[in-house]
């Protein structure tokens, strides 16, 4: 639910649904020199909700692993994986919730 504000920065073009989570501006800068790969995951617009997300990898997990996982979203992108990131996004949420 605490993403739900962020819809509006889809409305406004700004983040898209489907995307790398961002990350806090501070830290981007510190990521991009120590992170093999980190700052290719901002080839695409930041989304709601991601590849690595709907696999574990969210709050304290591996910043590396986790532009992996974003990079591999970005080389293999296509609508199917889209709609499959909203799925399992939705069906965590749904699990989440029981």
């Amino acid at each position: 639910m605490d993403e739900l504000p962020q819809l509006i920065n889809v409305a406004r073009g700004d983040m898209s649904l489907v995307g790398p989570r961002p990350e806090r501006p501070e830290f981007v800068e510190l990521f991009d020199m120590q992170i093999r790969r980190y700052g290719e995951r901002h080839r695409v617009k930041a989304g709601v909700t991601g590849w690595a997300q709907v696999h574990g990898l969210r709050g304290q997990t591996s910043i590396a692993d986790r532009a992996e996982w974003d990079n591999y979203y970005i080389e293999n992108w296509s609508i199917l994986l889209d709609l499959k990131i909203l799925a399992l996004t939705v069906l965590t949420f749904l699990h989440r919730a029981e």
